[in-house]
């Protein structure tokens, strides 16, 4: 059935009128405008306008973090939505959104495959597209399940950020997930908000802002007038923007006053090797003396004091089990008593058949492999192939064999060191699964990354601030080692206490913060806060329905 403008605007008018309560005065102001042409657009210009509300809201996230856009961008995508007549127009309005967020979003993964690009450039198309087109789907379904409930204003609010989040937390499940830029991480520019994740999480954080940031859609009606329920409702969403930040503050003015003397001190060493000479067989050698003379780097009376050294990523190039020179150098490098830590790929007898991982091996001074991880969690087409046998690409990574999966997260015991919980790479970008609930709790989280593929784009700024929010989350400091950067220490309050920017060659000498001193109440349920507020809000915009249906 074709969908009428004048038709669009009425019933949407009628709605919000009959949840409002009463008729007011015309808006005179441009927003009242803008709602009044976004609910009478037609479904090609609601498609367009959608598009640019989802690529504004990426401004909200690292590197900019600029919020307040969010404030916008929210309640644009309902008043598009509000014009939507059928349900294939709402998941068109609302998968636009999600194309145009995740487009300007992750146009950085593309750049994985410019390393080699004459192998790759057939996929450029799928990686910077076909991904925002996939992840596009999870708003289209929100906006269709959100069309079929009988809401309006604040209501409506309420039940559009309930499905937002229960979308998000599928989009980090399925499929082994990939809960990348959850609205939750603007908020990491803004430590007293973000200290919200210790207690729901990023995922229950998300729908704290989607719902807060929405409420001004419920300010105005389709015909452009204040709604004085609505109105009210968004104050008070900034209100409790407010009251929130108290609780952070106070949470931040609570946290321990930094490392004690006594704290180990760690070396991070960010050799800033551009992926294209990362693999290449003829400058091996050259990388690995690089890493080998930055960790040498400064006084001997600095290194003394060292508990470790940390190199990213794959730093080694070497399989450590077959090279024993190799394990020697990285020995005479490690501070006195204390360790070398890298990542490295690791491979399996060479009797057996081909099985290779990427891991973290910890070597003390004489050279002796003392720690082993192995990453748990892999990148689809980076580290192996899904359905291998039936899609005729190889991944994206050095190496024809697939890397083989490890037992999961786990928490490492290092000599002279506290315990740690290890994660490679992307493993940081998932709530929840960073650290083994059943076994001890870690003292620190160590994450070891390669973003060289990404090149200096928002990408690894996005990286940095989704594993700033496990630090909160968890109440454990983060150290973060990343080939080209960004490396640094987070405490556990998520603020950065020593960084190498992104770009950036050398060494950072700090100590490492205290965890907090019990886990924090996300770390003790998970994700039961996040699913208890969005089961509030979803009882709550029932309750309206039925009161307006009985009305």
């Amino acid at each position: 059935m074709p969908e009428t403008r004048a038709g669009a605007r009425s019933a949407v008018a009628m709605a919000e009128a009959e949840s409002d309560g009463r008729i007011s005065d015309p808006m005179p102001g441009a927003i009242g405008r803008l709602r009044r042409g976004l609910g009478g657009l037609s479904p090609w210009g609601r498609a367009v306008a959608a598009f640019a509300f989802g690529a504004l809201g990426v401004l909200a996230l690292a590197p900019v973090h600029a919020v307040p856009v969010l404030f916008v961008s929210l309640p644009g995508l309902l008043w598009c939505l509000a014009g939507a007549r059928t349900g294939r127009g709402a998941f068109a309005t609302g998968w636009a959104f999600g194309f145009g967020f995740h487009l300007f979003g992750l146009y950085w993964i593309s750049f994985a495959l410019t390393v080699d690009l004459a192998a790759f450039f057939w996929l450029m198309p799928f990686a910077a597209a076909g991904l925002p087109a996939l992840l596009a789907v999870f708003p289209g379904l929100v906006a269709v399940a959100l069309r079929r409930l009988p809401v309006a204003g604040v209501a409506r609010v309420a039940a559009f950020a309930a499905l937002w989040g229960v979308a998000e937390w599928l989009r980090g499940h399925l499929a082994t997930g990939f809960p990348w830029n959850l609205y939750a991480y603007a908020w990491v520019g803004w430590p007293p908000i973000a200290q919200l994740a210790a207690w729901i999480g990023a995922y229950g954080l998300t729908v704290a802002t989607v719902f807060v940031a929405a409420l001004p859609a419920a300010a105005w009606r389709a015909d452009g007038r204040v709604a004085r329920r609505g109105a009210v409702a968004a104050a008070a969403g900034v209100l409790a923007l407010v009251v929130a930040g108290s609780a952070g503050t106070t949470r931040l003015a609570g946290a321990a006053d930094g490392p004690a003397p006594d704290a180990p001190r760690l070396r991070l060493v960010q050799p800033n090797i551009p992926q294209s000479q990362k693999w290449n067989r003829d400058r091996a050698a050259e990388n690995f003396a690089l890493h080998l003379a930055l960790s040498q780097e400064g006084s001997a009376a600095a290194r003394d004091r060292l508990s470790a050294t940390i190199w990213p990523e794959t730093a080694v190039p070497y399989f450590l089990e077959r090279e024993p020179r190799a394990r020697d150098a990285l020995g005479d490098v490690a501070p006195p008593g204390g360790l070398l830590i890298t990542g490295v790929p690791r491979a399996g007898p060479p009797e057996a058949p081909p099985r290779y991982w990427n891991s973290l091996r910890a070597l003390d001074s004489g050279g002796e492999i003392v720690a082993t991880y192995d990453k748990a969690h892999l990148v689809p087409f980076g580290e192996y192939v899904p359905l291998r046998d039936l899609l005729p690409i190889d991944k994206v990574t050095a190496g024809s064999v697939d890397y083989s999966a490890g037992p999961g997260p786990r928490t490492v015991s290092l000599p002279g060191l506290p315990p740690a919980s290890p994660l490679i790479c992307y493993e940081v970008i998932f709530p929840g699964a960073v650290v083994d609930r059943d076994g001890p709790r870690p003292a620190w989280l160590l994450n070891v990354t390669n973003d060289a593929w990404y090149g200096e784009t928002a990408g690894p700024h996005q990286h940095f601030a989704i594993a700033r929010m496990r630090a909160i989350e968890e109440g454990l400091p983060l150290v973060r080692v990343a080939t080209t950067g960004i490396s640094g220490v987070v405490d556990a309050q998520g603020r950065t206490v020593a960084r190498l920017g992104l770009g950036e060659r050398g060494a950072l000498d700090a100590p490492l913060p205290p965890p907090t001193a019990g886990p924090p109440l996300y770390a003790r349920i998970g994700d039961a806060g996040f699913w208890a507020l969005c089961a509030l809000l979803a009882v709550g915009a029932a309750g309206a329905g039925l009161r307006r249906r009985s009305g």
